[in-house]
């Protein structure tokens, strides 16, 4: 009977300090977790510590420190290299304004000298080209100061019914230069959504601009009062492959008038940036670019 007693003594003891061992591990665990959340998602140094004998939480402590340690040279190393792009990118774009503005200026004094049809229409090809090229060192510029955009952005109520009807109106002169009406279908509705005034009169420049070079005399824009804004456009430019690059950056679609440059890209990491969704589709010779925010 005593060796009975002695024996369930000898497997309680050992049930409580298992189970007591257990309650620690865990609650060692969930020590980590919080720690390693903490360390992930701010700005800073500290490296994982554990109080526990265990020598497995410990090795797993170790690797986890040792990663954090090649996550921040990575951080580093990234951070670096994205300033040391926008500066060049930068420093691209000022060099080639200089040059563009001195031809431009060369061709408004050819357009005075007494020239015949054919070197007129050669002029003029030289000018539309110098443009398209301006259009793109803007665009480039564009995106040297998007290259760094994980910044904090102030925001606040935003009307977008106001900002995509002012935006819309900006670009008359360009609707009348290639003979585009476009068809607004905005809901009365104010849709007022917490964003950045300034990021969001981008995107829909950029799209508009996007659709004036593609589009064929055509041009829709719907709003709906749940935050849904869609544009669309009638080209033949575009297949399944290229509307999957649309969005990427460089990407250009070579057949339209003018190349895409990076507009579309800005717009989508605007987009992305402000919390929304954007997304194209391609239907009938009918590109539609859908955002909601």
């Amino acid at each position: 009977m005593r060796i009975w007693f002695y024996l369930f003594l000898v497997v309680f003891v050992g049930f409580v300090f298992l189970t007591v061992k257990v309650i620690l591990i865990k609650k060692e665990i969930k020590n980590m977790t919080h720690s390693l959340t903490t360390i992930i998602n701010t700005d800073t140094n500290k490296l994982m510590t554990v109080i526990t004998p265990d020598k497995d939480l410990k090795k797993l402590t170790g690797v986890l420190n040792h990663s954090l340690k090649e996550l921040r040279e990575l951080e580093i190393e990234y951070k670096q290299g994205n300033q040391s792009l926008k500066s060049a990118i930068t420093n691209i774009s000022h060099d080639l304004r200089t040059p563009l503005t001195a031809i431009r200026g060369y061709v408004e004094l050819m357009e005075d000298e007494n020239l015949n049809q054919r070197q007129r229409d050669y002029l003029k090809i030289i000018d539309e080209k110098v443009k398209d090229l301006g259009e793109l060192t803007e665009q480039l510029f564009d995106f040297s100061k998007n290259v760094d955009l994980q910044q904090k952005i102030k925001v606040s109520p935003t009307c977008i019914n106001e900002v995509l009807i002012d935006s819309t109106v900006s670009f008359y002169s360009l609707f009348k230069k290639y003979h585009i009406t476009p068809q607004l279908d905005i809901c009365e509705e104010k849709v007022i959504r917490n964003l950045n005034e300034n990021m969001l009169k981008r995107v829909f420049e950029n799209i508009i601009s996007n659709a004036i070079k593609y589009s064929q005399s055509d041009f829709k824009i719907k709003m709906t009062p749940d935050g849904v804004i869609e544009f669309s456009n009638q080209t033949a430019s575009l297949d399944c492959t290229r509307l999957g690059k649309l969005f990427d950056r460089y990407y250009t679609v070579q057949d339209s008038k003018k190349s895409n440059g990076i507009g579309l890209s800005i717009a989508k990491q605007l987009v992305d940036l402000s919390g929304g969704k954007i997304e194209a589709s391609y239907r009938e010779k009918v590109l539609k670019i859908r955002i909601r925010f």
